[in-house]
């Protein structure tokens, strides 16, 4: 697997893809491009972001904003509010448990189920 190439299928911002999947854990990728992603957290699971192409604003509540770059990885604690944007597009990959709900319990316009992420 190339992982550039699994972006191809990716025709929405904000809308991660399943690509693979480790025991209980899936592999994702997702391109963002803008700040549509509310603030949110995973109430009981650990989440990884990995830059694959461009630069992403990382916000973590209480923290000082800061940018990550290609190659740069982050990994968001359980129960810790965040978010993510950028003012242009940026390809990543995310490790998740299967049980990680996209924007955690909050739900708006970008919200997408597993179902979706699987297609």
């Amino acid at each position: 697997m190339k992982l550039l190439d699994e972006f191809s299928d990716v025709q929405d911002y904000f809308s991660p893809k399943v690509i693979g999947e480790v025991n209980e854990v899936y592999v994702k990728v997702a391109k963002i491009k803008g700040d549509k992603i509310p603030w949110h957290n995973h109430k009981n699971e650990d989440e990884l972001f990995y830059i694959v192409e461009g630069s992403l604003l990382f916000e973590v509540e209480g923290e000082e904003p800061f940018t990550m770059a290609k190659g740069d990885l982050f990994i968001v604690k359980k129960g810790i509010n965040h978010r993510v944007s950028s003012k242009e597009e940026c390809k990543i990959m995310l490790i998740e448990n299967k049980s990680t709900a996209h924007t955690g319990e909050v739900i708006s316009e970008v919200t997408r189920s597993i179902e979706d992420q699987l297609r």
